[in-house]
């Protein structure tokens, strides 16, 4: 596929359906992200005040995943039968309510349990934002509209470190508080879903006018998939490696000596530079044509940081922070991307071949933290060794993962 002429890249879908692609944005950044990525930074007054260890404090960061696990299959499928404003408009409310509930946590035992809780409402968001996505903006413009859901993402993972701990906690009087007000603007969010009147016309929530090939053979044929397959075990060990290096990397900083501020501010540059580039990055693999050259550098940049970063000099590490995080988005939507263009899969199920894919990457990312964390107890750097292994299993699989970037979708 010779690349794609910058002037010759349409502009009419975005142009024509800016505000849906806006909602879309707020969506993945006060319901998907901010109330995930606050975490990190606000565990070690959480800890205090349950009284958690390293351990449990991983497996906390990790119970989010094992959530996913359970959800994402689910979440596509409720994309694909009910249409996805209706899905937004009520897993975005759902994730409002559970996540306040996690400012009524006691003891361990209730905290774990309330963020599952929040996990299974707030998982069902990235699945059905993708799908939606997918099917107002299909075709050539497919990467650039997803890298712009991403950026939103990445968004509200740099504002949740940011500002979670070293501001709202102390002006809303403690981090209990911080979690009613995130579920506050989750809840906003659901509400303003119901002002979307249209249902893409792609996936009609009444499919009257085509037969549809029934589900469990649609299903089955998904499975069948050997991309889907490669690019969920992609995402599996790429996002594990980044799940744990977010939950422990404020921790880690804060024992080396490091100000708060300054830890929680590492992962906020991380998340920013992602944010910056996920944009350029997709709308350059639409113009190129390719996926893959533009994903491949970055995970073998992302391994390299890993491995490096527990021997690195402190000012180091915020340049490794950056070179990890320039691509951390940008890879997310073009592996989406890739998914919803593989041959094989049609429009009206791409939420549940997204849900498969989800699936898979949260496996690895439920157990990732605590076994990453436990490492700890050797030596504080190990945990980063370990996580860079998981980004190195993710570079070898991707080398066998199909190009998609030359198939334009019209169906």
């Amino acid at each position: 596929m010779p690349p794609v002429p910058l002037n010759k890249m349409p502009e009419s879908a975005l142009k024509k359906n800016w505000h849906i692609l806006a909602l879309l944005t707020i969506t993945g950044t006060f319901v998907a992200a901010i109330p995930f990525s606050c975490m990190p930074v606000l565990f070690p007054e959480i800890s205090r005040d349950l009284g958690l260890d390293i351990v449990q404090i991983g497996l906390a960061w990790g119970i989010y995943s094992l959530a996913g696990v359970f959800v994402s299959v689910l979440a596509g499928v409720l994309s694909d039968k009910f249409g996805v404003r209706n899905v937004l408009m009520i897993f975005c409310i759902l994730t409002g309510i559970t996540g306040a509930l996690r400012g009524l946590s006691g003891d361990f035992f209730s905290f774990i349990a309330t963020i599952f809780l929040n996990g299974l409402a707030r998982l069902v968001t990235p699945v059905a934002v993708t799908k939606a996505l997918g099917v107002w903006f299909k075709g050539p413009q497919l990467g650039t509209a997803q890298g712009i859901g991403a950026m939103g993402m990445g968004l509200g993972l740099m504002l949740g470190p940011l500002i979670s701990a070293t501001v709202l906690s102390p002006a809303l009087g403690g981090w209990r508080n911080v979690m009613f007000f995130y579920g506050a603007i989750s809840t906003l969010v659901g509400v303003l879903w119901l002002t979307v009147k249209q249902e893409p016309a792609e996936v009609p929530s009444n499919n009257r006018h085509h037969s549809r090939v029934p589900l469990r053979q649609a299903f089955t044929n998904i499975l069948r998939l050997k991309n889907v397959w490669l690019l969920g075990l992609t995402l599996m060990f790429r996002i594990g490696a980044f799940m744990g290096m977010w939950g422990y990397l404020p921790l880690y900083l804060r024992n080396k000596g490091w100000v708060p501020a300054a830890a929680d501010g590492a992962l906020s540059v991380f998340y920013a530079v992602s944010t910056l580039f996920v944009i350029p990055l997709t709308f350059l693999s639409d113009r190129l044509g390719s996926r893959k050259a533009v994903m491949l550098p970055a995970l073998i940049i992302t391994t390299i940081c890993l491995g490096t970063l527990p021997i690195a000099p402190d000012n180091i590490i915020w340049v490794l922070m950056i070179l990890a995080g320039f691509a951390m988005d940008g890879f997310m939507a073009l592996a989406v991307t890739m998914v919803m263009e593989t041959r094989g899969v049609v429009m009206e199920y791409a939420g549940m071949a997204l849900g498969i894919v989800f699936m898979i990457t949260q496996a690895a990312n439920f157990y990732s933290p605590p076994l990453g964390n436990a490492f700890a107890r050797i030596d504080p750097g190990l945990p980063f060794v370990f996580w860079a292994a998981f980004s190195a299993v993710a570079l070898v699989t991707f080398v066998f993962v199909k190009e998609t970037g030359g198939q334009r979708r019209h169906e």
